[in-house]
């Protein structure tokens, strides 16, 4: 009976030399799955959601790691270009692509690779990105930065006497209640330029001799106004007697 070339090659014993080749390709393909393994679920660790108030400082860290070669930090904001940051070890040199002045490390990066961003403006909002190298691989830490805008409050009487509140902010939208309870529901309108403002008018039937005051709630601001709107209804009252005497003498 003949037997095939390939069931030849089959029965042959495998030399020393190609056992250890053949090892050593399972490990180093065993260590890769391992890095590609950590760094996915360092990215799957979710983004750490920060704010900051309009005009004030910020900073952003990366956990410590021992035996650190490079420290990158990667910016993208909503408008805007990338920014980069960048700090090699053994070089013991920084790098800066597109960032402004008042982005920069918050110290040495040789032993603070924290960020600090100076004077928040709106367009700083977006996702940044520390990345930490050493030997046991690429770690990644997410932030999503958020700009808080102080609403601009305002309280006056309308035309008819009845106490209006309003407050002008970018999203999120701030909160208007009053002392006494009112019964109105807040109306919340949204404009062009990313701004919201909610007006709020005092209705109650009572304020037991005390002036409506308005609370804005917000984020980055809690506020308290009162009002006095009675002399503005004695001054309508008025002004409606005295029109309706002179009609009545003509």
């Amino acid at each position: 009976m003949e037997i095939s070339q390939q069931a030849g090659w089959c029965k042959k014993p495998a030399s020393p030399m190609n056992t250890r080749a053949a090892l050593e390709a399972v490990r180093n393909t065993a260590w890769t799955i391992v890095l590609l393994t950590s760094a996915a679920v360092m990215g799957a660790s979710g983004i750490s959601r920060v704010s900051a108030n309009l005009g004030h400082s910020t900073v952003m860290t990366c956990p410590n790691r021992t035996n650190i070669s490079m420290v990158t930090w990667k910016i993208n904001p909503k408008t805007g270009h990338q920014c980069t940051l960048a700090y090699l070890i053994d070089k013991d040199s920084t790098g800066k692509n597109s960032c402004s002045d008042r982005i920069n490390w918050r110290s040495r990066p040789d032993w603070d690779q924290a960020l600090e961003i100076q004077q928040v403006g709106k367009a700083d909002e977006g996702n940044y990105t520390c990345e930490v190298v050493n030997a046991d691989g690429n770690f990644h830490y997410l932030y999503h930065l958020t700009v808080l805008v102080a609403p601009r409050m305002a309280l006056y009487c309308d035309d008819h006497g009845n106490p209006v509140c309003e407050a002008e902010t970018v999203k999120p939208a701030a909160e208007i209640s009053w002392v006494p309870e009112s019964n109105s529901t807040p109306r919340a309108d949204s404009h062009g330029n990313g701004t919201v403002t909610v007006v709020s008018r005092f209705a109650a039937r009572s304020t037991n001799g005390k002036n409506p005051t308005c609370i804005v709630s917000h984020a980055t601001l809690n506020e308290t106004r009162s009002i006095n709107c009675s002399s503005r209804i004695s001054s309508l009252s008025s002004a409606a007697t005295k029109e309706s005497t002179a009609y009545i003498e003509k």
